[in-house]
């Protein structure tokens, strides 16, 4: 514990004099006699949904103010870590599942499992599953309550769409497997465009000259894949575990080496080499996906629902519109459905109005407010269905994102284990080389047992 302690300090050191310059040491007391709660987040899309709750929460409790700052998603872990150390940590962080079981395990984030028995919290009110997501080892204790879910779908180029002769209806009828692709490889091929106006289905066409991509991706995915081949080895009914699913269960056993992963990422990287994708090396290249379906060098790309807001204006040129993953050879569509949760640091002087803030913030008052801002779901189900109304009136079949619920879809949490950035560290590099080419299939066998190691 001091060792690793002393290498938090040492990350920490040329982030201490900024956190304190932001002001977010606890215990603060206020103007008036009020107390002070700091809150970070990470996405400045969410700043308006959060800064309305602020002042709703404020009208409800004059005796507590709230201040709220915001970090981009590289620097915020760093400074988190950072300011833990320093004992300057916010009362009150944004937390995500990959994150939680680190600081949980540090004694760095309070259980706040006896407020919300207290305080009677409705958990059935949230999607299933998400509460499931902050719950400690074994399914003792809750470290966040939840704030809002994704889940991924396919943007689509609208111009694009019409010129290849497909309708909106026919992208939620696309199937795939690991064989032939079936009607979604077609799609993709079809999509795709060489230098000489060539489709990717047409005689001719040349797979190393492409202008238009069927499909951009930013990345291998590492362990997680979420934006890139999740949906598809999800769909195959492979599974991030490989040890007995059970709620609130951390992952303690990976299925790296399973067959229907490894034959999922075959067929992925195999849409490179016939070019419906680009290598991994363009891919990377710095220029982002976003930024490349705006531009109109992809026609579509898998995304998570938190990009609606940043890819809609971008589009105007093509317009833009999202249809859900396609069914697999399970019998059905799936994506990872992950949602983050507010965290209270184990420091906080004022852990009462910590908790009331957490607690406001999960309500319908907060969280239609959120919804009204078309950004994110909100984890409340009563919540979910606004969000969806705002994000449909914004021009996207918002369904595309709830139909992993329904009974032809699955929805997976994101995995939850103590030890994600060191399997990061060996995934990240072991399936770029698979995807890139450098190293076989088989190598990820070898990765498997290095990751299932850490857990030994």
């Amino acid at each position: 514990m001091r060792n690793k302690r002393k290498g938090m300090l040492a990350l920490a050191l040329g982030s201490i004099s900024a956190l304190l310059l932001a002001g977010c040491s606890t215990g603060e007391v206020g103007e008036a006699g009020k107390t002070t709660i700091n809150y970070w987040l990470w996405d400045s899309a969410q700043l308006p949904g959060y800064t309305a709750c602020e002042k709703a929460f404020e009208k409800e409790n004059p005796h507590i103010d709230v201040r709220i700052n915001q970090y981009g998603w590289d620097d915020y872990w760093t400074q988190i870590t950072a300011s833990m150390v320093a004992e300057t940590a916010p009362d009150v962080f944004i937390n995500h599942t990959q994150q939680m079981p680190k600081y949980q395990q540090l004694g760095q984030i309070l259980d706040i499992s006896k407020y919300a028995k207290r305080d009677h919290v409705d958990m059935s009110a949230y999607q299933d599953g998400l509460a499931g997501l902050f719950q400690g080892k074994e399914g003792k204790g809750l470290y966040g309550l939840p704030k809002d879910w994704d889940t991924e779908a396919m943007f689509y180029n609208k111009t694009y769409l019409k010129q290849a002769g497909y309708t909106p209806e026919d992208l939620w009828k696309l199937s795939w497997n690991p064989k032939d692709g079936g009607t979604f490889e077609k799609f993709i091929a079809h999509m795709s465009i060489d230098k000489n106006g060539v489709r990717g289905d047409e005689k001719g066409f040349d797979p190393k000259h492409v202008e238009i991509y069927g499909m951009g991706y930013n990345e291998s995915g590492a362990g997680y894949g979420q934006v890139q081949w999740s949906t598809y080895a999800l769909s195959n009914g492979w599974r991030y575990n490989a040890d007995k699913d059970e709620a609130g269960k951390w992952i303690t056993k990976w299925n790296y080496d399973s067959p229907k992963l490894t034959e999922t990422i075959a067929w992925w990287k195999g849409l490179i080499k016939r070019g419906y994708m680009p290598s991994l090396p363009a891919a990377t290249s710095g220029v982002g996906t976003v930024e490349s379906l705006a531009a109109g060098k992809y026609a579509t790309l898998i995304e998570g629902a938190w990009q609606n807001a940043n890819i809609k204006p971008k589009m105007e040129k093509w317009g833009v519109d999202v249809a859900p993953g396609p069914y697999g050879p399970a019998g059905y569509r799936a994506s990872v459905m992950n949602g983050v949760g507010d965290s209270i640091f184990a420091g906080t002087k004022h852990p009462e109005e910590a908790w009331k803030w957490v607690r406001f913030m999960g309500t319908p008052k907060c969280q239609n407010l959120v919804a009204a801002q078309g950004v994110v779901f909100p984890s409340l189900k009563e919540s979910t269905k606004k969000a969806i109304s705002t994000v449909s009136d914004m021009g996207y079949t918002a369904t595309a994102y709830s139909s992993y619920m329904k009974e032809d879809g699955r929805t997976v949490p994101s995995p939850v284990t103590a030890r994600w950035d060191q399997i990061q560290t060996i995934m990240q590099p072991a399936m770029d080389a698979v995807v890139g080419g450098s190293k076989p299939l088989e190598s990820l066998m070898g990765a498997n047992k290095q990751v299932n190691a850490l857990f030994k």
